[in-house]
């Protein structure tokens, strides 16, 4: 596949999600290599959203850790107990926060962030690898159809770890 996905202009999100996955399944599915394949993940859901910040942290070295992302400059380490990412960690499930302000113990890595999704992925054993950590700058931007979505493509990573 060409380097370049086809969004079309004047769909709702249900729609885009449907349209991505395929694109992101010829992006990750002949590539072993992890970093590339959350890279791609997360360049994808920038562009074709438009999101604030999009990214991974990595579960390591007992906590997570700052993984492939795009958008402004973020957390490094975050604690399994920390925040929305830790929420979701450890929690074992999907996390959507309509006001950051509002979720206890939310760590500010973007004054401008103001709502969040964070999605767990999964090893094959069960145990939780990473998340998918999505903010944007609008209040209550995210939906059950983002969590749908979003959790359609981490089942294609999950595939891979």
């Amino acid at each position: 596949m060409a380097e370049e996905l086809i969004i079309p202009v004047g769909t709702d999100r249900k729609e885009i999600y449907e349209v991505l996955l395929p694109q992101i399944n010829s992006l990750i599915e002949t590539e072993s290599d992890l970093t590339a394949n959350l890279a791609n993940i997360a360049a994808a859901l920038k562009e074709a959203f438009g999101f604030f910040w999009v990214g991974f942290y990595v579960a390591k070295e007992g906590q997570l850790v700052l993984g492939p992302f795009q958008g402004p400059i973020a957390c490094t380490r975050i604690p399994f107990h920390k925040g929305v990412c830790g929420a979701s960690y450890s929690r074992q499930k999907t996390i959507i926060v309509p006001d950051v302000d509002q979720f206890p113990g939310h760590i500010a890595c973007a004054s401008a962030s103001k709502s969040e999704i964070v999605l767990p992925v999964f090893h094959r054993n069960g145990t939780v690898a990473m998340v998918l950590d999505v903010d944007s700058d609008q209040l209550n931007d995210f939906s059950e159809t983002d969590a749908e979505g979003l959790q359609s493509i981490l089942t294609l990573l999950e595939r891979k770890l």
